[in-house]
């Protein structure tokens, strides 16, 4: 199952305890389980939120080794909360700014510097410091890295980000840490199951047809199983040993499959 409620402490502590999970994770080998606990902790409690990102901001403007393991590490947690949570709209200003300065845009952000006086209740990094205004050194040094790849892809995600019920699996970390879809498999009644492609933002959509990845997908499902010519609607179930039930038309996939975890 995926991780379930936790023990807190005061806000303050657990910011700081998300603090040193931040510095840990440069050297971590295996990041993928503590960037779970980090969305796991802002999932429960919401109010940090709007810390991490700012730190994780804070940790990838100028770093010292621009690409290297640590630095990636920052980007790749950064995705997984850009698909999982919004921040408030003074961060989110803030953090579009930092994303413009790695890929062209049309209208960079503002507000970035009051924004970036959103780190609160935090211990300052301990490689940079709050700057009063922020270089864009490393997109002119880097301007076709995995950093601006990163950059691209989180600006493209907080257009579709709406909240999740669960953080993302294991499985949908990883994928996000390499920028690719997730493969969900459909099991037909009759008919050989079928593999399709899901992001962290595909729903059941609005229509209870399996139309959640694309009509043409719908189109193959309801063929194989040979009623084109049915006017019944087919919905999508998530079943398990104890219960079975239709997805909502609103509920993400990704979801779903966290709690299959």
């Amino acid at each position: 199952a995926a991780p379930g409620p936790r023990s807190y402490t005061t806000l303050r502590d657990e910011a700081v305890k998300l603090f040193n999970s931040l510095q840990q994770l440069e050297s971590e080998r295996d990041p993928v389980p503590l960037m779970q606990g980090v969305l796991q902790t802002c999932l429960d409690l919401p109010p940090l939120v709007d810390e991490i990102y700012c730190q994780l901001v804070k940790q990838t403007t100028e770093p010292l080794a621009p690409g290297g393991q640590g630095d990636l590490h920052y980007w790749q947690l950064l995705t997984c909360m850009s698909c999982t949570f919004l921040p408030s709209p003074p961060v989110l200003r803030f953090l579009r700014f930092h994303l413009d300065r790695r890929v062209p845009a049309e209208q960079p952000g503002a507000g970035c510097r009051r924004g970036a006086r959103r780190v609160l209740g935090l211990p300052s990094g301990r490689h940079r410091h709050d700057p009063p205004g922020i270089s864009c050194r490393t997109e002119s040094r880097f301007p076709a890295s995995e950093m601006a790849k990163y950059a691209c892809f989180i600006r493209e995600a907080l257009g579709k980000t709406k909240g999740r019920e669960c953080v993302p699996s294991l499985e949908e970390i990883l994928v996000l840490m390499r920028r690719q879809e997730m493969i969900c498999t459909v099991h037909c009644p009759g008919a050989p199951a079928c593999s399709v492609a899901i992001s962290s933002h595909t729903t059941a959509e609005e229509s209870p047809l399996v139309a959640f990845v694309s009509p043409q997908v719908a189109r193959e499902l309801v063929s194989r199983l040979g009623l084109s010519q049915s006017p019944n609607l087919f919905a999508l179930y998530e079943q398990t040993r104890r219960r079975e039930q239709p997805v909502g038309s609103a509920t993400l996939l990704a979801d779903v499959l966290t709690r299959f975890e």
